[in-house]
C-alpha cells in the first residue's frame, strides 16, 4: 500500500517524510518531483512474540509513503496530483504550529482554514477529472459506445452534481459495478483521507478535529533515544502512549481497514498486512502466491494464548493451536502456519 504525503509549504510535511520513512530527501529534489520510502509499523505483539521465540530476525509490517510537491493555495499548480491519484490513500499535513521563522503561505496559521482549504482542493481536482473524462467519453461515443463505457458516463454524470456542490465522492453510494467502472480515475475523495496537525508541544496530548496530533520537532527527539525505557518515558511525561510517527502509521491502517497477522520461526517473526475480513488462503497469498494457489490448511495460535502459555511448546501442550480450512476468516492476533502444496 502506498500513501501520498501532501500539504501546504511550510508544514513540515519533508522533516515528516524522513521521520518515518528514515529517507532524507535529496537536496537536488527538482521541482515538482515526488520521493518514496517504506516506514516500519511498529507493533508490540512482533517484540512479545521475538521475545520468546529469540529468532535470528524480526520484521514489521510497511507502509510506503509517497512524499509529493507542495499544494499551490488556491489551486493555481496541481503537480502533485498524479502521483497522489496512484496511492492508495491520502494523508493530508496541516499546520499548526507557530514560528516567525517559518512562513505560511496564506501569512498566518489557522489549521482549521488550511484542512477545510485542502479538503476542498481536492473536491476541485476530482470535479476538473470527472469533467474531462465525460468530455472525452461525449467525444468517443460517437462512433458507438461498449456497455462499460455507458455505466462510466452515467456514474460520473451521478457523481458531478455532489462534486461541484463540495461533496466528496466517498459520501456517494455506488454500486459495485459503478465503482469498477470510474476506478482507473484514482479520483482522491474515494480514497482514505487520513488529517496531520504538525503541532507545537502544548497540543501533543490532545487529537482536535479528528486529526493525528503530531510534533515533527519532539518526533525528532523521540528519534534520537536509543532507550527504550527512556523513550517511554519522555512520552509518558507529554501524556502520550505512543510516539506521532507510531500513532499516524496505525491511522493508516484503520483509515484503510487493514490489519496485521503473524508468521513465527526460529528464522524470523513478521508482520504481514491483509484487509480485515480476508480468508486465511488470501492471507497465505501475501507471503506467496503459490500459498494461495495450493492451500491445504492453516494452523492458529493465538497471540493472548501464546503469550499466556509462554512458550511455542507450550501452546501445543494446552491443545490451543486450531487447524482452519480454507473459509476460515483471520483474525488480529492470529499467528499463522500455512500447509500448501503445488
Amino acid at each position: 500500500m502506498k500513501v501520498a504525503l501532501l500539504g501546504y509549504a511550510q508544514a513540515g510535511k519533508k522533516t515528516l517524510f524522513t521521520l518515518l520513512t528514515g529517507r532524507h530527501v535529496p537536496p537536488n529534489r527538482k521541482e515538482g518531483e515526488s520521493v518514496e520510502g517504506c516506514a516500519a509499523v511498529r507493533d508490540s505483539r512482533v517484540d512479545a512474540i521475538a521475545a520468546i521465540l529469540k529468532p535470528e530476525k524480526t520484521k514489521y509490517a510497511e507502509v510506503r509513503y509517497l512524499l509529493c510537491p507542495d499544494v499551490a493555495a488556491g489551486g493555481q499548480e496541481r503537480t502533485w496530483l498524479e502521483e497522489a491519484r496512484k496511492c492508495d490513500a491520502i494523508c493530508m499535513l496541516v499546520r499548526d504550529f507557530a514560528s516567525d521563522a517559518v512562513y505560511h503561505p496564506a501569512g498566518s496559521v489557522d489549521s482549521a482554514r488550511d484542512q477545510s482549504n485542502l479538503a476542498a482542493e481536492l473536491v476541485l481536482a476530482d470535479l476538473e477529472m470527472v469533467e474531462k473524462r465525460i468530455e472525452r467519453i461525449g467525444k468517443e461515443k460517437r462512433g458507438g459506445q461498449a456497455p462499460e463505457q455507458v455505466v462510466e458516463e452515467k456514474t460520473l454524470q451521478r457523481c458531478r452534481p455532489d462534486l461541484e456542490n463540495g461533496k466528496p465522492a466517498s459520501q456517494i453510494a455506488l454500486e459495485p459495478h459503478e465503482e469498477k467502472s470510474i476506478r482507473s480515475l484514482g479520483l482522491l475523495t474515494r480514497k482514505p483521507v487520513i488529517w496531520a496537525h504538525n503541532v507545537d508541544e502544548d497540543k501533543l496530548a490532545g487529537e482536535g478535529s479528528g486529526a493525528v496530533a503530531v510534533s515533527c520537532k519532539i518526533e525528532q527527539e523521540i528519534m534520537d533515544m536509543t532507550d527504550s525505557r527512556e523513550r517511554a518515558e519522555y512520552l509518558g511525561s507529554l501524556g502520550l502512549k505512543a510516539s506521532g510517527v507510531d500513532r499516524m502509521n496505525h491511522a493508516v491502517y484503520d483509515a484503510m481497514g487493514l490489519m496485521s497477522f503473524y508468521t513465527m520461526g526460529k528464522d524470523e517473526v513478521r508482520a504481514w498486512t491483509i484487509h480485515k475480513g480476508s480468508t486465511a488462503p488470501v492471507a497465505a497469498g501475501k507471503i506467496h502466491t503459490d500459498m494461495e494457489r495450493g492451500f491445504i490448511r492453516v494452523e492458529i495460535t493465538r497471540y493472548d494464548d501464546l503469550m499466556a502459555a509462554g512458550s511455542e511448546a507450550a501452546v501445543k501442550e494446552q491443545g490451543k493451536v486450531h487447524a482452519k480450512g480454507k473459509d476460515y476468516v483471520i483474525q488480529d492476533g492470529d499467528i499463522c502456519m500455512f500447509l500448501f502444496n503445488v
